[in-house]
């Protein structure tokens, strides 16, 4: 009876991940990168006769490993600064400097994407670097502001009684306000990471090997089928971690939402 029941509720359970979007649309996306090569030779009907079909500089999944290394990497540098930015921001002695550093990181988004990366190739050379750089000035700027934002909402009574009941400074910050902050911070970085994902294709005009790379060459050699490969690739990349960083808002405890 017992092994019965635990297989009917591992059925309803499987049954009921099966139906979250996060699942499907994750699975379009891993069909396609390792079977884009195979799948494009039958869509030649989609496009003029002699188009190339497949992108041969790289292999998708290739291109998406290198994608998600650059994001990545630059995602987990952009939230350290920004929370640490935003921790700053809201504690008594950096109050008064809270206005200036969120103009600080509106100024760094009003940069377009290709300027920053032309302006910093000079010093930082062709390839990931310049890329990682921009991706972490755009990404900043959400993470710091849904910090702020979560820290900020915090009842003042509920860290009067943290206060009371004998919590440091350090103490109140990791077991209250992180815990209570953590829906709209996680909804800044949600923001952020999805998109560092977008912006991280215009880093193939430096040389990084992103999904960017079948776009830019689509386009410099009037190849529609490259720009499109690339293209869905990299809105499935994006739209799937979206929904896999919703489904972690989602799985908060009920006391952090």
């Amino acid at each position: 009876m017992r092994r019965a029941a635990a297989r009917r509720a591992a059925g309803l359970a499987a049954g009921r991940l099966a139906r979250r979007p996060v699942v499907w649309v994750g699975a379009v996306f891993l069909g396609l990168t390792f079977g884009m090569g195979t799948l494009a030779p039958y869509l030649g009907f989609l496009f003029p006769a002699g188009t190339r079909l497949v992108y041969t500089r790289a292999s998708f999944p290739e291109l998406v490993a290198s994608h998600a290394l650059l994001t990545g990497a630059a995602s987990l540098i952009a939230i350290a600064i920004g929370l640490a930015a935003a921790l700053f921001a809201t504690r008594p002695t950096g109050r008064p400097y809270a206005a200036t550093l969120d103009r600080l990181g509106a100024l760094a988004q009003t940069f377009p994407p290709v300027a920053v990366l032309a302006l910093a190739v000079p010093s930082l050379g062709y390839g990931a670097l310049p890329t990682a750089f921009a991706l972490v000035l755009y990404g900043v700027l959400p993470v710091l502001g849904a910090g702020m934002a979560g820290l900020s909402s915090v009842p003042a009574a509920v860290l009067e009684a943290a206060d009371g009941t004998g919590f440091s400074p350090a103490g109140r910050l990791w077991r209250i306000e992180l815990p209570l902050a953590a829906p709209i911070l996680l909804a800044g970085i949600r923001t952020s990471v999805t998109i560092g994902i977008g912006t991280a294709t215009i880093g193939s005009t430096v040389g990084a090997l992103t999904l960017g790379s079948p776009i830019i060459d689509g386009l410099s050699g009037d190849n529609p089928a490259f720009v499109l490969q690339g293209t869905v690739l990299v809105a499935l990349f994006a739209v799937t971690v979206d929904l896999a960083i919703g489904e972690a808002q989602r799985a908060l405890p009920q006391r952090a939402r």
